[in-house]
């Protein structure tokens, strides 16, 4: 089955609906694989935090502020440990802390709290008043009200309503945290399988912009390895003359022959996001020749599940690139189809 690259762009519409089912059949599905990023949890890291944060807490019977509090000093990671105890996000968790006590917590440092810690197990050991003083108060908001929280359980709610705590490790407060970790149930396995979310919804969020990077990181290795020119632009980056700022530009932005859109998503909404940002693109090139000026060849890089539910998207993407999508399965294939071949060095 050819390929959209491999049909000249006269005869592309004749053949739209084939062109489109090869597209969609090398389209990878990419959220069984993910990257692990700098601050990925293994099991054993998890589940040692536990174990200090148990032997701290004398297997839970006394679980106080206090004996919290050693476990965070001996081990950081015992702070994602109480969370998943919880049963709530950072963000959540600091929201707790500001309404219970009255704490400055934002989320934004909940979060990076956590990332700190997950990186670096010492992290919360070395605070030390008076200079890490705001830092203390905040983390001891935190710790103050999850023991508070853990110890009082779930109370009674409504018949239509489910309170978070109604889990089998704090329906009953601390009675039911220290059956569940006194039996034979793995609590460990339990809450490690609960920070992972979904199953991996936690380390997915905190990944998701690695996972996009996949397609530009193989584009940003092709295009050296064959030695050409390219500008790789920045996030967000505003570059003149351009309302649309293409993720990157071959040679540069000054002088453009090619401009390549990169974009790996399971959402068919980001898909439909990243369609429109090419079309808009394609309508800044047909401009171009329209006014008789220097145009540029558009390229979309595109895979994931995402872009392969809307027939009609792929169909205006194949179309207005005049057939130049490429999928990671076909990008090896790129520069020989395109007019980045232009760029090669001589031999």
């Amino acid at each position: 089955m050819p390929r959209p690259f491999e049909i000249a762009s006269a005869d592309l519409r004749d053949h739209l609906e084939e062109l489109v089912d090869a597209t969609f059949s090398d389209i990878q599905s990419q959220f069984l694989v993910l990257p692990r990023g700098d601050n990925f949890v293994e099991y054993r890291e998890f589940q040692s935090a536990y174990e200090v944060l148990r032997r701290r807490t004398s297997a839970f019977a006394d679980f106080s502020e206090g004996s919290v509090w050693a476990a965070l000093r001996e081990n950081s990671l015992c702070l994602v440990v109480v969370r998943t105890m919880l049963g709530i996000s950072p963000p959540e968790w600091a929201d707790l802390a500001r309404s219970d006590r009255s704490s400055d917590i934002t989320q934004g440092y909940a979060r990076s709290l956590e990332g700190r810690c997950r990186s670096d197990r010492a992290t919360i050991g070395r605070l030390v008043r008076p200079r890490h003083t705001k830092s203390l108060d905040r983390i001891d908001a935190l710790v103050s009200v999850a023991v508070e929280y853990i110890a009082r359980g779930a109370p009674p709610g409504a018949a239509d309503t489910v309170h978070r705590l109604d889990k089998v490790d704090t329906f009953h407060g601390l009675e039911s945290l220290r059956h569940v970790a006194s039996q034979h149930v793995p609590y460990a396995m339990l809450l490690y399988e609960r920070y992972l979310g979904r199953p991996f919804a936690t380390h997915r969020d905190a990944v998701s912009e690695l996972v996009g990077d996949t397609m530009e990181t193989a584009i940003e290795e092709l295009l050296t390895r064959a030695r050409i020119t390219f500008r790789k632009t920045k996030r967000a980056e505003n570059i003149p003359g351009y309302d649309q700022v293409p993720d990157f530009l071959v040679p540069d932005e000054f002088n453009p022959s090619v401009v390549i859109e990169a974009k790996i998503t399971g959402d068919d909404g980001t898909a439909r996001d990243k369609v429109a940002r090419i079309e808009r693109l394609t309508r800044m090139r047909d401009d171009r020749r329209r006014e008789g000026q220097p145009d540029f060849e558009v390229v979309a890089c595109i895979d994931g599940r995402g872009f392969g539910v809307r027939r009609e998207d792929m169909r205006s993407l194949i179309t207005r690139t005049e057939g130049k999508v490429f999928t990671l399965t076909t990008l090896d294939q790129m520069v020989a189809h395109t007019r980045l071949k232009e760029f090669l060095p001589s031999a």
